[in-house]
């Protein structure tokens, strides 16, 4: 994928599906100081309904099961978006090799080398010639 593609699949937003966008609005919301501000209110709205339930069993039941739910939700929806940022690392890195290579092409015609570098270079990162 060239720099012009690469951007393009960034840029288009239009052909992700709808669990790519939800993932990545999590993941906004979610690093941010709001969703702690939201944890702490669930935190205490539980601590202040300790007299609504008939045993501290019950009480304590409700906390773990929100707990699990939401951290459940939460790790398939941020690992998701971490996959994602991965692979959008990974394509820039891809290109800034290609270029590299390419630059050191450029300058390998009088210095075999720096065309076996070159080579080195496209192999490591697994890059094919491009007509």
């Amino acid at each position: 994928m060239g720099g012009a593609e690469a951007r393009d699949a960034r840029d288009g937003g239009n052909d992700r599906t709808r669990f790519a966008r939800l993932s990545e609005a999590t993941y906004n919301r979610v690093s941010g100081p709001g969703f702690f501000v939201v944890c702490v209110s669930i935190v205490a709205a539980w601590a202040l309904s300790y007299p609504l339930f008939s045993s501290a069993k019950s009480w304590q039941v409700v906390i773990h099961t929100v707990g699990s739910v939401l951290t459940l939700l939460l790790l398939v929806l941020l690992e998701n978006a971490s996959k994602r940022a991965e692979e959008a690392a990974q394509e820039k890195l891809n290109v800034i090799a290609e270029a590299l290579a390419a630059l050191m092409d450029s300058g390998a015609r009088s210095d075999p080398e720096l065309r076996e570098a070159a080579a080195q270079l496209r192999d490591a990162v697994g890059l094919e010639e491009r007509h």
